[in-house]
């Protein structure tokens, strides 16, 4: 049955000689992933640019039940950037986004919520006021509400960690992190990018605590690089 609907590409894989299997988040269908043939050729009619982590798509697609991989019919930019792809720090946000959606959404979970919060974020992180500096913590914190595990409140936080988590810091991280849950991407108040890159590596305890097997970030060394 054909379907139309928007999407949000999550990463591909290479399959056999010149097409790919394309994981998309769309909004009426979840996550789904499509077969796109030829596409790696020279003469392809479909091109890879569309199918670039976080590009914004619309889409119609062939959906079909009990169907592991589906097919697209048609595909075409939703919104154009700017600035995402061809900005360094801005790419290595994405990288980020892109590796912590894969270990946090399941194949075939559908959130339409979830669907608007990334889109509209992603938008955000192509305009030239996105704050870079707190962007990948307030992904975070921010996230957390479409997964079910929000917390309430800095404190609330910290209770759900290890002991040892809090350190020294702990009065600056929280207040760190008030200011993400309650302004989120518009918190316009500066820290210091060590105490950024220790609030990071607790928000990666509580994802790990929260999701089975979301394991070790491996873009997390460049995103420090960045903080």
């Amino acid at each position: 049955m054909l379907k139309k609907t928007k999407g949000i590409v999550i990463g591909y894989l290479k399959y056999r000689d010149s097409s790919i299997i394309v994981q998309v988040f769309t909004r009426e269908l979840g996550l789904k992933s499509y077969v796109v043939n030829s596409v790696r050729s020279a003469k392809a009619k479909s091109k890879m640019a569309l199918y670039q982590p976080l590009t914004l798509l619309d889409l119609v697609v062939y959906d079909k039940e009990n169907r592991n991989i589906h097919r697209i019919s048609e595909a075409r930019l939703d919104h154009t950037f700017t600035r995402l792809p061809f900005e360094f720090h801005r790419s290595g946000i994405a990288l980020f986004i892109v590796e912590t959606l894969n270990r946090s959404i399941a194949e075939h979970y559908q959130n339409e919520a979830l669907f608007d919060f990334l889109y509209e974020l992603i938008c955000h992180l192509d305009r030239e006021q996105a704050n870079l500096g707190i962007f990948p913590l307030a992904f975070l914190v921010q996230l957390t509400s479409y997964l079910g595990f929000e917390p309430e409140d800095a404190e609330q936080f910290y209770e759900q960690l290890p002991i040892n988590r809090a350190g020294s810091n702990h009065q600056a991280k929280s207040e760190l992190l008030t200011m993400l849950i309650n302004q989120g991407l518009h918190g316009e108040k500066s820290f210091p990018s060590s105490l950024k890159r220790e609030l990071m590596d607790d928000l990666l305890v509580f994802y790990q605590i929260h999701l089975e097997n979301f394991g070790e970030v491996k873009s997390l060394p460049v995103l420090r690089s960045l903080m």
